[in-house]
């Protein structure tokens, strides 16, 4: 099977990449076809005033790849821009693809108004008019096919226009000063390459006719996406395209030092450039059980994060399951449990960063290895053009 999937560069990697991500990739690449891309044009798509950080992130996706067993000799390795065929085949997707695709994207407005701060007070505002939409529904003189879709639909509109208002000073304005978001901020947001960035992620895939796509959950409506774009594709101007299924993978959830998911943005992650020290700092300052005061209290191992990351990295079941039960009748202390599990931590991560330091050492044959990558990616992405062009009569 052919696998296509790719990473935006938004710089060193922590181990909620891994284990959400690099982990199932490094298996893949062993039994798969596989063509794996740093996504610097996705990037753009809410980075484009921060384009100074993107070269440095670029490097710094390339080591960590490399360090985590990413295998130039097993996967294409190569960077999106760096192939430009992406580009002309998302222009000749965007012609076929209904707007309406697009906006109906459940993930749209959700990365939106997550960006923006404003998910809570849409939802509120859904909420508050849902009684209202449904009787207005039930006064319609006409037969409404799909009253649940149909309301959603409302639901939606309704909230857009909430919204759009809010930011036009046409409702109380001390309720968008509260939101410490501006005019601005919301239209500068709102731009084509955030609204159709799914197309291009189509062409990503399409272009190398990507059979498999690992992704989450989240990324589900995207892939059906990708196979709505091929068939419409293929009805108008011929088979030229397979439908990518999309390949889910559980991964177990890696918590941040606060407890919260662990993103650079929230300042809770363990990179693998952390140094030894670094990371024995972050880990002894770890949340654990908030009822676990002193050394002696019970504590709740099945909400703590520290246990979250033994249950990951110390290799031995019964010293877990040990640890489990000091824990709850407040034999051990956090402190004691967060150096055992930095052992079997350090363990993991050591051999990483000694990989990481000994590639960066010749950071140009690292560059090398994604340039030479590019080469072979651009290849396969011109045959299929090739064929778009000849089906598209374009010739």
């Amino acid at each position: 099977m052919r696998i296509v999937s790719g990473m935006r560069p938004t710089g060193k990697l922590h181990l909620g990449h891994y284990f959400g991500v690099i982990k199932n990739w490094t298996e893949l690449q062993q039994e798969h076809e596989t063509f794996f891309f740093i996504a610097d044009w996705h990037a753009l798509t809410t980075a484009y005033k921060k384009t100074n950080e993107l070269q440095r992130n670029i490097r710094e996706v390339m080591l960590d790849w490399l360090a985590l067993g990413l295998d130039p000799e097993k996967s294409i390795l190569f960077i999106q821009s760096k192939v430009k065929e992406h580009a002309e085949l998302h222009l000749l997707f965007s012609m076929i693809t209904p707007k309406s695709w697009l906006e109906w994207n459940p993930t749209y407005k959700d990365m939106k108004y997550n960006l923006l701060r404003l998910q809570d007070i849409a939802l509120q505002f859904r909420g508050g008019l849902r009684d209202v939409v449904r009787e207005f529904i039930n006064m319609i003189p006409y037969k409404v096919e799909d009253f649940e879709r149909f309301e959603e639909h409302l639901l939606d509109n309704l909230a857009d226009a909430f919204i759009a208002a809010l930011f036009e000073g046409e409702i109380e304005p001390e309720l968008l000063k509260n939101l410490n978001v501006s005019k601005r901020d919301f239209y500068e947001t709102d731009t084509y390459g955030f609204l159709g960035y799914p197309v291009l992620q189509a062409a990503d895939i399409l272009i190398y006719k990507g059979q498999g796509v690992p992704v989450g959950e989240d990324q589900l409506p995207h892939i059906e996406l990708t196979r709505e774009i091929a068939r419409r594709f293929n009805y108008l101007y011929g088979e030229v395209f397979p439908e990518p299924e999309a390949l889910l993978t559980e991964t177990p959830k890696v918590p941040g030092t606060d407890g919260r998911k662990m993103s650079k943005s929230y300042n809770n992650a363990i990179f693998f450039a952390d140094s030894k020290e670094e990371v024995q700092f972050k880990v002894m300052k770890m949340f654990t059980d908030p009822q676990k005061l002193r050394k002696n209290d019970p504590g709740r191992p099945e909400i703590c994060p520290v246990f979250m990351y033994h249950k990951l990295f110390t290799k031995d079941r019964g010293k877990i399951e040990q640890i489990d039960r000091d824990c709850r009748s407040g034999k051990l202390g956090c402190v004691d449990c967060k150096k055992f599990m930095l052992e079997g931590l350090e363990e993991f991560l050591s051999p990483v960063r000694e990989k990481r330091e000994e590639i960066k050492k010749n950071i140009k044959k690292v560059e090398e290895v994604f340039i030479e990558g590019s080469v072979r990616a651009r290849n396969s992405a011109q045959e299929t053009m090739a064929e778009v062009r000849e089906a598209m009569n374009l010739k």
